[in-house]
């Protein structure tokens, strides 16, 4: 069977990434530019900064993409893509407008260009397929009669039914997975979602952009033998449903930052420790009463946060206790965050084939939608 190659753009948020997939799993490139240092100084991302950032990025980035499939150094790119190209990937939403619109202007123009078919991407949905993602070897996907087991990146067979938990800076969403085109969900964010929560916690605290990083830095020097304070945070909508609401742990820890004077680094340390704590502890409990209460045989974890180590402990340790015969697993880091691999890989297991000129950006898509 012909190997199928699908060029994938994403710009939803600040990056600008391009990557070159062969069947879904194998990564032939992987490029991303990001804008973030150029947002530090707001303590955010400005919408309109990261668009005219990916305007001059996407041409290059794009262009990097196809390095690897270049017979010599002087093919154009539109001839490159009409060889060795099946389909071009595109994330659709949800996200910034602006940056939507500037990688979904450029897919929609090599599709015209090159004729080749063009598939629309969500691209919450796509982070779970980061887990099939194989990391520049030789692709070893296997699928059994009944679709229920899918090759991963680690080697180990992915089991059906599965319980995906997607968590990045704006979303905290719980799938069920029956096989790996029937996705259905559970429950997600009501306000903040955890990223968020621990960015705005982060600033707080007195860090910039990017906040989440620096919440488990510092929750790394935290010591509850050698600390001087005792701060316990609220673990926030442990109900029997599977959505997911950080609004009300910001709002705590506001009111216990102002109860101290001196924010002293043992302080920071303490708080730093505990805002993690207080949100992994949600997610990890969220996530297993889903896995309990429709049977899973594993457990996908995936998202920007998903890139946080004591998360991916706690998701281990809980589950072997807990849940012995589920089999737990989170991609690689660097797969973590936006980039256009897990794009390409959703576009090859569920994405379908649309017309171009129907295509547009959709910054508010349903995490349910396509």
């Amino acid at each position: 069977m012909k190997a199928m190659r699908i060029l994938a753009i994403e710009t939803s948020c600040d990056e600008t990434a391009a990557s070159v997939v062969q069947d879904g799993t194998k990564i032939l490139s992987s490029v991303v530019a990001s804008s973030s240092k150029m947002h530090e100084k707001y303590g955010g991302i400005v919408p309109e900064v990261a668009a005219r950032e990916q305007l001059r990025c996407i041409v290059p980035v794009s262009r990097e993409a196809l390095e690897p499939l270049e017979t010599f150094h002087a093919t154009r790119a539109n001839e490159v893509i009409k060889r060795h190209i099946d389909a071009i990937a595109i994330t659709v939403g949800p996200g910034l407008i602006g940056s939507l619109l500037v990688g979904v202007e450029t897919a929609k123009t090599i599709s015209f260009v090159t004729g080749k078919p063009i598939i629309p991407v969500n691209h919450v949905l796509a982070h779970t397929y980061a887990n099939f993602v194989q990391s520049c070897q030789p692709s070893a996907i296997s699928h059994q009669p009944e679709n229920t087991k899918l090759q991963a990146e680690s080697g180990k067979l992915i089991a059906f039914p599965s319980i995906s938990l997607v968590v990045s800076g704006g979303h905290t969403e719980l799938y069920l997975m029956k096989s790996i085109k029937d996705l259905t969900w559970l429950g997600g964010t009501l306000d903040d979602a955890a990223g968020e929560c621990f960015d705005k916690t982060a600033r707080l605290l007195g860090f910039g952009h990017g906040g989440g990083v620096a919440i488990e830095r510092e929750a790394h020097k935290f010591s509850i033998q050698h600390s001087a304070f005792s701060i316990t945070l609220p673990r926030p909508m442990m109900d029997d449903s599977l959505n997911f609401s950080f609004s009300g742990l910001k709002t705590a820890v506001m009111r216990e930052w102002k109860k101290y004077e001196d924010h002293s680094e043992e302080l920071i340390n303490t708080f730093a420790h505990e805002i993690k704590e207080s949100i992994t502890d949600v997610l990890v409990e969220k996530t297993l009463r889903a896995a309990k209460k429709h049977n899973a045989q594993s457990i996908l974890l995936s998202g920007g946060v998903a890139a946080n180590l004591r998360l991916r402990e706690k998701f281990q340790s809980k589950i072997n206790n807990q849940l012995p015969s589920v089999r737990f697993y989170s991609p690689e880091v660097q797969l973590c965050t936006d980039n256009a691999v897990y794009i390409a890989s959703y576009a090859f297991f569920r994405g379908t084939p649309t017309d171009w000129h129907t295509i547009t950006a959709v910054p508010n898509l349903s995490v349910e939608e396509i």
